[in-house]
């Protein structure tokens, strides 16, 4: 029984180590404590952050503004007239799912012009999970994009699919902790 302190201790590790997974994404609120306003520089704020597959980018805005994501033309071009998804709600979460650059604008009048706009690149591996359309934006009410569909079908399967491949891999380790203990201990 001299392996049993050892094979408890391991299990221990173990058990912290599957605990610390999950929280290894991070929720990015845009523009900190300001949020997703007129006069903050979205350049500066995500310069140096290193956004990845699985985090998420968190808007919370006042109802004057809006939160589209877009091409990289219209970021340029601060066009609204053909966003990609198009939220309203004044507090959207994003999603990072697959590797590649992200575009987004405020579509009120002259925002964008003014700055209001951030374009942010994710780094990861390839992505095979997701869906061709690309990810979707979640958020409580959701607006049409210009071609009249919403995003809340999209919503569900992006979510789960991030939050499904952290809770499979807590599952996984926490079977191999408790299957290694046994071991040890047996």
């Amino acid at each position: 029984m001299a392996g049993t302190p050892r094979g408890l201790l391991l299990a221990i590790v173990l058990l912290v180590a599957v605990a610390v997974v999950p929280a290894s994404a991070k929720d990015y609120t845009v523009g900190d404590s300001s949020g997703w306003k007129s006069g903050v520089d979205y350049t500066a704020w995500a310069k140096g952050k290193p956004f990845g597959i699985g985090d998420t980018l968190s808007f919370q805005y006042s109802s004057s503004h809006s939160v589209l994501e877009v091409s990289e033309a219209d970021h340029s071009a601060c066009s609204a007239s053909n966003p990609l998804r198009s939220h309203r709600d004044q507090s959207t979460t994003v999603p990072l799912t697959k590797a590649g650059t992200r575009y987004f604008i405020c579509g009120a009048p002259g925002h964008c012009a003014s700055g209001m706009k951030l374009a942010i690149t994710v780094s990861g591996g390839s992505d095979s999970g997701s869906s061709s359309a690309g990810p979707a934006m979640r958020a409580t009410n959701t607006t049409p994009a210009a071609g009249g569909a919403t995003t809340t079908a999209d919503a569900g399967e992006s979510d789960s699919s991030v939050a499904g491949t952290g809770a499979r891999l807590a599952t996984g380790l926490l079977f191999a902790a408790v299957g290694l203990a046994a071991l040890m201990m047996g």
